[in-house]
């Protein structure tokens, strides 16, 4: 029986990114983790891997699916990339893009947005919230994507087995 390695890496394509940004969700909104600026930054390739991925599940081409596949495959890299940047960051092999972040209402008085800004907790992007092992998230998404999007991609070239 043939098995089309296409069909397991547009299945992977989706999986992944949809399982990474499910635990940086979980971690979230579960664990009460605030994310930094640059952790929200690895999550917007999954997102769009996610989307690129669906896609591919619709278009009728072979073609088109593979074409799909492999940009999902470049955006889990992607998000891989920036966890290596926020890692580096984080265990300050190199200095950060951005100080910190946080979230704040819009509509507020000058007095109301200074009291939320002192009771707002300093996210930064070089301490890293959660270890296990010495690796962070940003570690983890680092080494899930980057393995994830090599995979992928892998299966996709490789096209049917003989």
């Amino acid at each position: 029986m043939r098995q089309d390695r296409l069909v397991t890496a547009r299945l992977l394509a989706l999986l992944i990114p949809v399982a990474l940004l499910g635990g940086a969700l979980g971690f979230q909104f579960i664990g009460h983790l605030v994310p930094c600026e640059m952790c929200v930054w690895q999550r917007w390739p999954h997102l769009g891997a996610i989307i690129v991925a669906l896609l591919a599940f619709v278009v009728p081409t072979r073609p088109a699916k593979l074409l799909l596949v492999l940009i999902a495959a470049m955006l889990i890299l992607l998000s891989g990339a920036i966890g290596v940047a926020h890692a580096g960051v984080e265990y300050h092999w190199w200095p950060g893009f951005t100080p910190c972040t946080s979230q704040l209402k819009t509509g507020l008085t000058a007095d109301e947005l200074l009291a939320a800004i002192a009771k707002q907790p300093v996210i930064r992007c070089d301490v890293a919230q959660w270890q296990i092992f010495g690796i962070s998230l940003a570690g983890f998404n680092a080494i899930f994507s980057i393995l994830g999007g090599l995979v992928v991609a892998g299966l996709a070239l490789m096209g049917r087995r003989r």
